[in-house]
């Protein structure tokens, strides 16, 4: 198709360009001469057309793997736009970006060795993008289309609701990292739900039509998104008394949608919300979810596997407390980390940093880092983790996968780097298992303590 494009652009701009002569001719022997700045025009133009031309039949020409290389390198052009503009905006400018298609579409494959099987779905890759950016499910297509392995949107409570007041986003470029206060600002389990039911039937009826062994296999080794695989991360309304039924409703609504479900306890923006993360209530909020989503009528997958996204500012009682309930509930999965409410000194003297909220970035890194070493430690690694803080390079990621984590995910390095980050990512981190002997990304997984 592109080749084909490309092809057709350039006929179209020659016989333009033979217009041009014709009306050049006629020009010549029917009017006076015009000035020599004309000519110098004409001259300008018939070489930028002519570069056209010369271009569009070189484009023709290129394998589709360098072209694919091109559109993700040319994405940084813009990067320097978007820090011109609010945090907010700047977000929701991108997410409409995804949305429309306006990004590029990763058409090479991943290297096998990042290849992977978590709770018997097939990732392609184990770099995923953390919930919080779309937190809608708006443009869960355009996303994993970029290369992601997956994909959390949410989260997503039960009623709409505006979040914390504006502003609410901070920057700290400098340090790599954003400060966010939104508190679980969306549009609701209503309409999510619609959003992503349209989004399956539309899948399920171009897998019914389709009949190309390429289509099936991409299903095949996708989700239920197709492509990929998709996350939904739940929360609960600020002002609900019953967090409880907040989960369970989340999970009746959008569980039939989901390669996985997350039950978000840690967010900072929403008071006593990371109250539940204590033993006795969190043994109780993820009995109940359980006991929702097994009540479930479900085919031949089963139910989506069941997570909870802890925060990096516990005590080593409350990660023994968690990996407890996590072990004795048989808990499919733990994200570490959420944002943090401390300062490290890496950003403490910048003074966004006096602004309330969750902090995300690199300063992240660390803290989030070594509570997935503990969090390994403690369930022995028999439960699948997910790293989260701080990861803006595959060799970081590879960092978080040596410390115990299955699979990763990235947020705010995305917001700061944008799409052409993904594929230098997953090429850093296939060379990283290959420089240490390697074959798979399971192979590597809690290697720093072995």
């Amino acid at each position: 198709m592109r080749v084909m494009a490309a092809s057709s652009f350039s006929r179209n701009l020659a016989r333009h360009v033979s217009s041009l002569h014709r009306f050049r001719h006629f020009s010549s022997s029917s009017s006076p001469k015009l000035p020599r700045s004309s000519n110098k025009g004409r001259w300008l133009t018939g070489a930028a057309v002519g570069i056209a031309v010369a271009g569009g039949a070189y484009v023709s020409t290129v394998d589709e793997a360098t072209f694919c290389g091109w559109l993700f390198s040319a994405t940084k052009l813009v990067n320097p736009i978007f820090a011109l503009l609010d945090p907010e905006v700047a977000h929701r400018l991108g997410l409409s970006a995804a949305a429309h298609g306006w990004f590029p579409r990763e058409k090479r494959p991943d290297p096998s060795s990042i290849g992977l099987e978590v709770w018997g779905r097939k990732f392609s890759n184990p770099l995923g993008l953390a919930a919080g950016f779309d937190k809608n499910a708006e443009a869960v297509d355009g996303l994993l289309g970029l290369g992601f392995g997956f994909v959390e949107v949410g989260s997503v409570t039960p009623f709409p609701q505006d979040g914390n007041p504006k502003p609410r986003i901070f920057r700290l470029r400098e340090e790599g990292a954003v400060i966010n206060r939104c508190g679980f600002n969306g549009e609701g389990i209503v309409a999510v739900a619609k959003r992503l039911g349209a989004q399956h039937g539309k899948r399920k009826l171009d897998e019914t039509s389709s009949t190309s062994t390429s289509s099936n296999d991409e299903v095949k080794n996708g989700g239920k998104s197709g492509i990929g695989i998709l996350g939904v991360n739940l929360g609960k309304n600020k002002t609900s008394e019953d967090a409880a039924a907040d989960y369970v409703q989340g999970v009746h609504s959008l569980s039939q949608y989901a390669d996985y479900l997350v039950i978000n306890v840690s967010s900072p923006n929403t008071p006593g919300l990371r109250t539940l993360q204590g033993r006795k209530q969190l043994q109780d909020l993820v009995s109940k979810v359980q006991a929702a989503r097994d009540e479930m009528k479900w085919g031949e997958d089963g139910p989506p596997p069941l997570l909870v996204k802890i925060a990096p500012d516990l005590s080593k009682d409350d990660l023994e407390d968690i990996a407890a309930v996590a072990l004795n509930l048989h808990l499919d999965g733990l994200i570490i980390s959420n944002t943090t409410i401390s300062r490290p000194d890496s950003v403490s003297r910048n003074p966004v940093a006096a602004e309330t909220g969750g902090l995300s970035g690199k300063p992240l890194f660390d803290l989030s880092t070594n509570i997935l070493k503990e969090m390994y430690i403690l369930t022995k690694g028999k439960i699948p983790l997910i790293g989260c803080g701080g990861i803006s390079s595959g060799e970081e990621a590879y960092k978080k996968i040596r410390a115990g984590a299955t699979l990763v995910q990235l947020y705010t390095a995305f917001a700061y780097a944008g799409p052409a980050l993904i594929p230098q990512i997953k090429a850093d981190l296939a060379e990283c298992l290959e420089r240490d002997g390697f074959k798979s990304i399971l192979d590597a997984v809690g290697a720093d303590f072995r």
